[in-house]
């Protein structure tokens, strides 16, 4: 999997959510909702994903293995940590 680009589509400074995301695989598939998740002890980022009729929240995609996980997630964080050193220009 190669991750080619990473948007910082939203930064939020109350609540547990922090960010959301869109991703590019490999130039050719995007995956958008990703969300930068304040968590009890680290951020971690969660999947997009839905309410099922049981009202359980399933992914709608997600990476199969640890190693896919651990890379999208530490790609997602390193350019949210980015886009928070990065002052905002003045609208």
């Amino acid at each position: 999997m190669n991750i080619t680009d990473i948007k910082i589509r939203k930064l939020f400074t109350e609540g547990r959510i922090r960010a959301v995301v869109s991703i590019i695989l490999d130039n050719d598939f995007a995956v958008h909702d990703l969300k930068v998740i304040e968590g009890i002890e680290r951020l971690f980022v969660a999947m997009p994903n839905r309410k099922s009729e049981d009202g359980r929240f399933q992914d709608i995609v997600h990476p199969i293995t640890s190693e896919a996980r651990e890379q999208l997630e530490e790609a997602v964080l390193e350019k949210y940590r980015q886009a928070l050193e990065t002052p905002r220009q003045e609208e």
